[in-house]
């Protein structure tokens, strides 16, 4: 290979030239809105950490999904927050709770025009803010918060969603909510592991928009930042006990992972661009140091070419009206 025979520049002369030679590409339906509904709110209330993310009522919410829809978006993300917590979550369980009406809502606004997930997880819930109940000594009791998280499972399914996210990073929980689906009849309704999720500094924007209860860390369960290999062994157990999808969460801060996991997995692969990472190019575009719509379509496509088939983004409805633009 010599200059001048090979000039790889001839295949990036013009914008026809550059899109028909493109290596990977974005689609709407790909992407995942993620979305957040509190109880008692009279009016969308904004997070100040995630300019143009906020709470939503049950109108605001329904009104997004249904653009969502509009703009071809591949499938929304659901979390609730409620009024009240206690040490084991019980509103998570309530049929009428915020979770559980927020998906029955959707539901009947998209129908199945939409893919409707929701988060299988006691964060929101626990007036500690962990992911699962404490023992005696304040440790996260791995067991009992599984039979927890099978009893969510079950009320998520029959109220009309699509896709559950465990997300607590429980060992069994994808087994135990797998057989729980199974035995009360919920078949069809698919699991994505939240497989190798990361205990990661990006996620605090994402703790005010839940209005997070929590004080510490989560390090005994979610993943350290330094292991790799471990990633590939969370996602195998996770495929064993019945996964559909695995999910790599975050994303543009472990995109070696998310390539390590797209190359060995047999379904597909989703990846998670949090709160942090939404807000640092927020700010950065806000200061007028970024151009804004280009560095989020190419912070999106960076997980596409790491190998997501689905990208969760809260840019995903804008996203996709620029895709649908052009």
């Amino acid at each position: 290979m010599s200059f001048p025979t090979h000039r790889p520049r001839r295949l990036r002369t013009t914008p026809a030239m550059r899109r028909l030679t493109a290596e990977h590409r974005l689609s709407a339906s790909e992407l995942i809105l993620p979305a957040f509904i509190r109880e008692g709110l009279t009016e969308p209330n904004p997070i100040a950490s995630m300019p143009g993310v906020q709470q939503h009522t049950t109108d605001s919410l329904r009104r997004a999904a249904a653009e969502a829809v509009r703009r071809g978006v591949g499938g929304i993300m659901l979390f609730g927050i409620p009024a009240v917590r206690d040490a084991t979550g019980t509103a998570s369980l309530d049929p009428d709770g915020v979770l559980n009406k927020a998906i029955r809502d959707v539901r009947a606004e998209v129908g199945d025009e939409l893919v409707i997930m929701s988060d299988v997880c006691l964060d929101e819930f626990t007036d500690h803010g962990h992911c699962g109940v404490l023992d005696a000594n304040g440790y996260v009791d791995n067991d009992a918060t599984l039979e927890i998280y099978g009893r969510m499972a079950v009320a998520q399914a029959e109220a009309g969603a699509h896709v559950l996210g465990p997300s607590g990073m429980m060992d069994g929980q994808i087994a135990v909510i797998r057989q729980a689906l199974e035995e009360a009849g919920h078949a069809n309704t698919a699991v994505v592991a939240y497989a190798a999720k990361y205990a990661s500094a990006f996620y605090g924007p994402f703790r005010e928009a839940v209005d997070s209860q929590l004080k510490g860390d989560r390090r005994t369960y979610q993943m350290d930042a330094a292991n790799r290999r471990e990633a590939l062994l969370e996602v195998e157990l996770d495929l064993e006990e019945g996964a559909d999808i695995v999910m790599v969460k975050p994303a543009m801060s472990y995109l070696d992972i998310l390539a390590d996991v797209a190359a060995m997995s047999p379904v597909p692969v989703a990846a998670y661009q949090i709160s942090g990472e939404y807000s640092m190019i927020e700010a950065a575009a806000a200061n007028g140091w970024i151009d804004r719509r280009a560095a989020i379509t190419e912070s999106v496509l960076g997980i596409k070419r790491a190998g997501a088939n689905m990208v969760l983004t809260y840019w995903a409805s804008e996203l996709a009206g620029w895709l649908k633009e052009s």
